[in-house]
């Protein structure tokens, strides 16, 4: 659990420091990622760049980890304290969130969101008040 857990903190902190390359490195190739801004999903590393870089253009995120549990070797359970600001430095949501990784090789193969009921609905209660 201790790389496990290392890994996914690498993880945080690079998204935090805008490393789309550093993230990227701890996921497989066809890795699968909630667009929690806009909702639906994407489906591989570029298009994890595509998104995150969409994101970044709007909204100031970070995610910060406060407990990493492991649920079964391959699902890891992540409660993260998620700040989502506009870009004119507007608290937008300042709330805890889970997220749910797959792994599958040691790398992250696959995201969801806690309270992720229907991703092809729309972007999650963070990002529902465009700047």
């Amino acid at each position: 659990m201790a790389d496990t857990k290392t890994m996914i903190e690498q993880a945080y902190a690079a998204f935090n420091r805008r490393d789309i390359d550093g993230a990227l490195a701890l996921m497989t190739e066809d890795v699968n990622w909630p667009k929690a801004s806009e909702g639906g999903r994407v489906q591989g590393k570029e298009e994890i760049r595509a998104y995150w870089t969409r994101q970044w253009r709007e909204f100031d995120g970070r995610v910060e980890p406060l407990e990493i549990t492991e649920e079964d070797g391959v699902r890891i359970r992540v409660r993260v304290h998620q700040l989502v600001r506009n870009l004119e430095g507007e608290v937008l949501s300042d709330s805890e969130v889970v997220h749910l990784f797959t792994l599958n090789g040691g790398l992250i193969a696959a995201m969801h969101l806690g309270d992720e009921d229907d991703a092809s609905v729309g972007p999650t209660a963070a990002f529902a008040h465009r700047s």
